[in-house]
């Protein structure tokens, strides 16, 4: 599955303690009437605990002038989301509080519909909820064979 290429996104939760956040390729859409995404996390890991937890997240989708953010989010034993974004500019999802970067090509707010446990994998379907204002452009961040590049 590497070397099939990848939109990148930044997949943050508010979990009413901290902020919460990993680098998410398994991201995709199921439905435009309504709305609904699906994002897959690994089944033991705290991202998995903190979105079934919250019920609700942010996915930021990440432009080819990211790599920096995408790698700090997923580095093993990263600090707080809040942490790795004091130099980002950014804001808080008006649905569902979780930080949303101003410079994602996109960012959706999304509320969990329904969790499945799939493999070593946890699948959550949610209702897009809102789109947070976001500013940036250009080509897409994507990752293939292990490596981050640019898509247009």
């Amino acid at each position: 599955m590497a070397l099939l290429p990848a939109g990148v996104t930044v997949v943050t939760v508010a979990d009413g303690r901290d902020d919460v956040g990993a680098t998410v390729t398994a991201f995709g859409s199921v439905s435009a009437d309504p709305p609904i995404v699906w994002v897959s996390v690994g089944a033991e890991g705290y991202m998995a605990e903190v979105i079934g937890a919250a019920g609700a997240f942010a996915v930021n989708v990440l432009g080819a002038g990211q790599r920096v953010v995408a790698g700090r989010f997923s580095a093993e034993g990263r600090p707080s989301a809040r942490l790795l974004v004091t130099d980002q500019p950014h804001h808080r999802g008006g649905h569902t509080r979780a930080i949303v970067l101003d410079d994602a090509l996109a960012a959706l707010e999304c509320t969990v519909r329904q969790r499945l446990e799939v493999g070593d994998h946890v699948v959550y379907l949610a209702d897009v909820v809102g789109l947070a204002g976001v500013r940036g452009e250009g080509p897409a961040l994507v990752r293939r064979s292990g490596r981050y590049h640019a898509l247009d």
